[in-house]
Formats: C-alpha cells, sequence, structure tokens
C-alpha cells in the first residue's frame, strides 16, 4: 500500500486524481473508493495500490482514506 492525496475529484462523472508520496500523479475512478461512499473531497490522505488500468497506465485502487499525518511519513499504510 502506498499513501498519497486525491488532488481533485469530479462528482459527476465519477473520476478524479491522486498525488502519490512520491510525486506520482495517479487517476482513479468512483468505484475504487473503499468504503462505498463513491464520493470523496479533493485534499483527503488516502492508502491506495497502483493496479495497471485501461488504455495501459497505471491507476489508484481500493483507496481508503487514512489520517493526514501519515501522508509525510514513508510507508505509511
Amino acid at each position: 500500500m502506498q499513501v498519497g492525496l486525491v488532488e481533485e475529484f469530479d462528482e459527476a462523472v465519477g473520476l478524479g486524481t491522486l498525488l502519490s508520496a512520491n510525486g506520482e500523479h495517479l487517476p482513479f475512478h468512483c468505484t475504487q473508493i473503499a468504503d462505498g461512499t463513491r464520493v470523496i473531497a479533493p485534499g483527503t490522505a488516502v492508502c491506495f495500490e497502483v493496479v495497471a488500468g485501461h488504455a495501459g497506465q497505471w491507476e489508484a485502487a481500493r483507496l481508503s482514506p487514512v489520517a493526514a499525518e501519515l501522508v509525510v511519513q514513508p510507508g505509511g499504510c
């Protein structure tokens, strides 16, 4: 598991991006929010996994909100 912050989320489309602790920008779909809510606020700290996605790019999956302090600690999840 990796940590990062949600950069943006478009509720109408269900797509967002997050910034991982190592500086990668990764897209995600609302179905990958682990608690099933389908909505997540920008700025939310999350644990996530990186998986092969559509169109041959990496995507964030299984997003779970965490305490913001974990994002600044190496290996926070």
